[in-house]
């Protein structure tokens, strides 16, 4: 039976600035919560502590991993915790010692409780072990690993099964892209037909619809947040925030009181081509600044690539399609999850195991291909677009100044964006016939490059911009 990767496991809300090491230790904390319930030790819990390993450790403090635990034992649920209570939560945690466990038992509890260890785990580059005691003595104590996108295992799981397989079968199992695409000439249907028949196995028509425009709602909220916030990004780099001075000099009314009305008014802007390039990037610059915030974002499939996907769907909305509606954002939504899932099914999306182009490549692709198709491309020609955006990320390193996701990350999420346009314009322009690099091809060169990439350039912080610009050089 193939696995199958739900739309909704590729798209996730959650916290930034990272999906595995942000939203992956926060959704841990929960599971081991409710583990300490089903192993009836959660009313014995006295204390806690809190280990973290390799890529987690070496880069934790940048991407908040040890506030993200805090929250998840505080019992705050990413998805929904509003985002004005997070530094409320924490600073009471760091000043009186004291944890509000699963915000049903006080514990005491320090920050020093979480322990960063640089060695690395033998499973996984993001390790991370919970112990709980009673008196000094351990009653619990188990390791869990965030392997990219907000998704998590434990040891005793296989990484094969790593996804759960639905009991009932799927109408069109997919594992690679060639079968994909058969099954998209067999049927004669678009890939969004197909995935949506998939997803019709474990949701309902409504839900999927109304869980697909939450999570829009959610980019485009985001988007607009970023475009009308200024200032310095936190973490001590001093980032000034770009899409906001952007935005300002493209927008030509300010009388918009909401999202919709702000698309309204840039598509009723006459926009010109270095234009086009510029608003492209300042959506993917907003998101990835609200982002680095600790704002409220949606993995693309992971918070340092979340940038890609909603800017060129914007592309798609105010630039190509004046007409498009909520089918045209489902459409694209659905195409550009199942291209993610190749990509994760195959290879990997975490920066941890395979390097920026884990993340960034993949959004790319993602996005390339689910523009194909709003663009009235052949499944083909999507999967076409999708492996010439990735070919052209192969090896892209990760190698964040300070264990933060800003620099280059958040440039890069604008990079990714126009080139999954510039992939999606050249896959349109193409015979699939002719193509020499099939998409599956391309997913197993990034596998490989990434078991080949030397482990300072996998999110570690330990080479290259990492190593050559300082924090205190900035």
């Amino acid at each position: 039976m193939s696995q199958f990767i739900s739309v909704f496991d590729m798209f996730k809300i959650g916290v930034g600035p990272s999906s595995s090491h942000t939203l992956g230790p926060w959704r841990a904390s929960q599971e081991w919560i409710s583990k300490l319930k089903k192993t009836q030790v959660f009313l014995l819990t006295d204390n806690i502590k809190v280990d973290l390993y390799g890529s987690l450790s070496l880069t934790g403090k940048g991407h908040a991993t040890d506030y993200a635990i805090l929250l998840g034992l505080s019992g705050a649920d990413p998805e929904y915790v509003p985002i004005k209570d997070i530094d409320g939560i924490i600073n009471s945690i760091k000043e009186t010692n004291l944890l509000y466990l699963n915000n049903e038992k006080m514990i005491s509890f320090s920050i020093d409780n979480i322990n960063f260890n640089k060695e690395f785990l033998p499973l996984n580059p993001n390790g991370l072990t919970f112990t709980a005691f009673k008196d000094g003595e351990i009653i619990s104590k188990e390791t869990y690993y965030s392997i990219g996108g907000g998704f998590i295992i434990q040891e005793e799981d296989s990484l094969v099964d790593e996804i759960e397989v639905t009991k009932q079968n799927l109408p069109y199992p997919i594992n690679r892209a060639v079968e994909l695409d058969r099954y998209c000439i067999r049927e004669k249907l678009s890939i969004s037909e197909i995935v949506f028949q998939n997803e019709l196995v474990i949701n309902t028509e409504e839900k999927i619809n109304s869980e697909l425009h939450r999570i829009w709602t959610e980019m485009l909220e985001c988007i607009y947040v970023g475009c009308h916030t200024k200032g310095i990004l936190p973490g001590g780099l001093n980032v000034k925030r770009r899409a906001f001075d952007t935005h300002a000099k493209l927008i030509k009314s300010s009388t918009y009181t909401n999202p919709n009305e702000w698309i309204t008014a840039i598509r009723s802007s006459e926009v010109k081509f270095r234009e086009i390039l510029k608003w492209v990037s300042c959506f993917a610059l907003s998101v990835n600044e609200v982002n680095a915030s600790l704002g409220r974002v949606v993995t693309a499939p992971t918070n340092g690539s979340a940038g890609v996907i909603p800017a060129v769907l914007m592309y798609y909305l105010v630039i190509e399609n004046h007409e498009a509606d909520f089918e045209h954002i489902k459409k694209f939504l659905l195409t550009a999850s199942e291209i993610g899932s190749l990509f994760k099914k195959n290879a990997t999306i975490s920066a941890a195991m395979g390097g920026c182009q884990a993340e960034i490549g993949v959004s790319s692709a993602m996005a390339a291909g689910a523009l194909v198709e709003l663009l009235d491309g052949t499944p083909a020609q999507c999967l076409v677009a999708a492996e010439i955006a990735m070919e052209h990320h192969l090896g892209l390193t990760c190698d964040p100044i300070g264990g933060l996701v800003q620099i280059p990350c958040i440039e890069r999420n604008a990079m990714g964006a126009i080139k999954a346009i510039n992939a999606a314009e050249m896959a349109l322009e193409t015979n699939p016939k002719d193509v020499k690099v099939p998409l599956d091809k391309v997913i197993d060169t990034m596998w490989e490059t990434a078991k080949d990439m030397n482990k300072n350039y996998k999110e570690t912080s330990e080479g290259g911009l990492a190593v050559t610009v300082r924090m205190v050089d900035c």
